[in-house]
């Protein structure tokens, strides 16, 4: 029986979840394994230039995988005829960036499944199965959405969130800095999590969100960022007109300009440093992995703190 009176709770509005057809679940890298496990799969295709907690999932249901090459557009260099009845070939949408091109490789593979942890706002495509990582996007601390039509026959409990969010209050009251070893921590806390169900707390947060305001700043951001640093950035990634971008991709031989940015408290994503243990210095994915800087363009910054990025990278 729930409690009535007493102290009050953490109030929060009680919005609709941007994906409210999707199944919640704790983690990402849970989200896979329930595609994985839910259409019996054998072996899995996937990307060298992508988050090696993929693995996880992958040794845990003992599911063997080989790893595929991408070209200067983020696209597979694979052959499709090659995929088995019991395959699986995943794509990752990077940064929110290849909306476009998923409409393309939907028709091409009917063995997709779409990583969307970096693209929470992209629309899930019929009869693909998909997951999203919240926590990507938002201050949330775990979560995940999945889209898949098959569903396994077994009850998951629910997950509780409130000890891996003292990072997120630490920034609120403190500052970056001083929540920084419990956002490590926290992060850490997730690994070989078993599939539950998403968190009240993390759901109840989800659900008080402004989506369409915070999706119309990352892309002004975007592109305020992209008209100053477009002539110099090796990426000739275009923003599509429907997608909602993660970071801004900075790809450059300014080898000091992470150090640069990191002195002046511009904190920037390192994603994927597993890629240049798994690939050749001479490889394209581990000049992506050492050389693009990941500009932050999300909603707590505007016009302002964008020109203070352009100003750190022209000096």
């Amino acid at each position: 029986m729930k409690a009535i009176g007493g102290y009050f709770e953490l109030e929060l509005k009680k919005n609709e979840e941007y994906h409210k057809d999707a199944l919640s679940l704790n983690t990402g890298r849970n989200a896979l394994e329930y595609i994985l496990k839910a259409k019996l799969i054998q072996k899995l295709y996937m990307p060298y230039f992508t988050c090696g907690v993929l693995l996880e999932p992958l040794n845990k249901l003992g599911i063997s995988f080989d790893f595929y090459t991408i070209d200067k557009n983020l696209e597979p260099i694979f052959d499709f005829s090659v995929l088995n009845k019991k395959d699986a070939f995943l794509y990752t949408n990077y940064f929110g960036l290849k909306d476009k091109y998923i409409n393309k490789i939907a028709h091409e593979c009917n063995q997709l499944i779409l990583d969307n942890a970096q693209a929470f706002y992209s629309p899930p495509q019929k009869n693909i199965p998909a997951f999203y990582s919240p926590r990507k996007f938002f201050g949330v601390s775990d979560g995940a959405y999945l889209y898949c039509e098959e569903r396994l026959n077994q009850v998951f409990e629910k997950d509780m969130s409130y000890d891996r969010m003292s990072h997120l209050l630490i920034r609120k009251d403190i500052s970056a800095e001083a929540g920084y070893s419990n956002f490590v921590s926290n992060d850490l806390s997730l690994e070989n999590q078993a599939i539950k169900m998403m968190s009240t707390l993390t759901k109840d947060v989800l659900r008080s969100i402004d989506y369409g305001a915070i999706a119309k700043k990352r892309i002004e951001n975007y592109r305020f960022l992209d008209n100053a640093l477009k002539s110099s950035n090796k990426f000739t990634l275009q923003l599509d007109v429907e997608s909602v971008p993660l970071v801004y991709p900075y790809w450059t031989k300014d080898f000091s300009l992470r150090k640069r940015l990191l002195e002046n408290k511009i904190y920037i994503a390192t994603y994927w440093p597993n890629v240049k243990e798994w690939c050749v210095e001479d490889s394209l994915e581990f000049k992506l992995a050492n050389e693009i800087v990941f500009l932050p363009i999300d909603q707590r910054y505007g016009f302002e703190e964008m020109n203070k990025i352009i100003n750190f990278i022209n000096i």
